[in-house]
């Protein structure tokens, strides 16, 4: 078994008062390991090197907790989510957060369950297209946060993000360097989908390599129009 050295990343959480347990690295241990193994048999990530998946994956998605604190047993979606980023590192440093992790690549489904059996942790899994999901009355506007990273530019994202989460919930994106050109672009979608106030905080993750989150407010219900067909989203964004 690859040690990823998990451990590393407790003090750089402490600096911005953040807890990261024993457990909870020792989970992202053998997440890394469920990570590598899969990704022989199915394409998860091209980031392989131990460390760079211990930043550039798992501490990552930790970033984001710099900057908020949900509250305890808050609902969260991941649209998109992958090999689980960043929702499954999330969940496994807050477990006792509400995680749905949402994909339409049914094998990184089934990878995302097999890692949640081996680390004993519970998530709703669901095999589904973003605009699909964001339409069905089961998952619409049902969320106190949905994430994505690595899925689309952000007017398209926003689309796909916004209709899942409630009124007085926030959209996070997590994006690299162009994050703050992306949200110029996408101020009209935001507006039409019922995002309000939208928060970019540039980060730098190690070795001056930029990240953007973008923390987008929803304040009113998203028009019953939208999300529209996958085709129309890209093609003629918002």
């Amino acid at each position: 078994m690859i040690d990823f050295k998990t451990e590393k990343l407790i003090p750089l959480c402490e600096d911005f008062g953040f807890t990261l347990e024993k457990t909870a690295c020792k989970q992202l241990n053998i997440y890394g390991n469920l990570l590598l193994e899969w990704n022989e048999k199915i394409n998860l990530t091209a980031i392989t090197e131990p460390e760079a998946v211990l930043y550039k994956h798992f501490y990552d998605c930790i970033l984001p907790f710099k900057h908020f604190s949900p509250k305890k047993e808050a609902s969260l979606i991941d649209v998109g989510t992958g090999a689980g980023f960043p929702s499954m590192v999330m969940k496994i440093v807050r477990p006792d957060l509400k995680v749905c992790m949402l994909d339409s690549l049914n094998k990184r489904i089934l990878f995302l369950n097999e890692v949640l059996s081996q680390i004993g942790l519970t998530a709703e899994t669901v095999h589904s297209r973003a605009e699909d999901g964001g339409r069905n009355p089961k998952y619409r506007e049902k969320f106190d946060y949905a994430t994505a990273r690595a899925v689309a530019n952000l007017p398209c994202l926003s689309e796909y993000c916004l209709p899942f989460v409630k009124k007085g919930g926030s959209f996070i994106a997590l994006k690299g360097p162009n994050g703050r050109e992306e949200a110029d672009a996408a101020k009209n979608a935001i507006k039409l989908l019922g995002g309000g106030e939208t928060k970019i905080i540039c980060e730098n993750l190690r070795d001056d390599e930029q990240r953007t989150l973008i923390f987008i407010k929803k304040i009113s219900q998203t028009p019953p129009k939208y999300p529209r067909i996958s085709t129309k989203i890209s093609k003629q964004p918002l």
